[in-house]
């Protein structure tokens, strides 16, 4: 293959329609934009969103705030700071009593970041590969 033989696949490459050739093109004449008006004009078009003068639809909405749908109510705990709890066994309640998450949180996940001195049980809260194997180190269990 040399690059002088490279040559496009057939039918990748359409010819560019030729307009204002005559009527038997069916492009002649007006060449396919109709008699006058904005569209028919060279530079005739507006820019998006325009809606000839009236007011567009973006300006005339509101613009109060944003509140996301998306927002995830999910906390995350240090392994160290499970020491601070009393009681072996800990669920989501106990945390936000002990101001250890926000209110608001409805999923809670324990990472693994400092040590663990006494054996907890968790009870409907996740943990990190790392810190499960701490907990379990620690004589500890995790129930989902």
């Amino acid at each position: 293959m040399f690059l002088n033989s490279i040559k496009p696949s057939e039918g990748s490459r359409k010819k560019k329609t030729r307009v204002g050739r005559g009527i038997g093109s069916t492009l002649g004449k007006t060449c396919g934009k109709g008699h006058k008006g904005q569209k028919a004009r060279a530079g005739g078009f507006h820019k998006v969103g325009f809606e000839g003068g009236q007011m567009p639809l973006q300006r005339r909405l509101p613009k109060i705030g944003f509140k996301s749908r998306s927002k995830t109510f999910s906390a995350e705990v240090r392994l160290s700071e499970l020491n601070k709890l009393a009681g072996s066994r800990i669920d989501i309640h106990a945390l936000k009593l002990a101001n250890l998450i926000p209110a608001r949180a409805r999923s809670v996940k324990v990472i693994d970041s400092g040590q663990l001195n006494a054996a907890v049980t968790l009870v409907g809260i996740k943990a990190t590969k790392g810190a499960r194997a701490k907990i379990e180190a620690a004589g500890g269990s995790i129930e989902v």
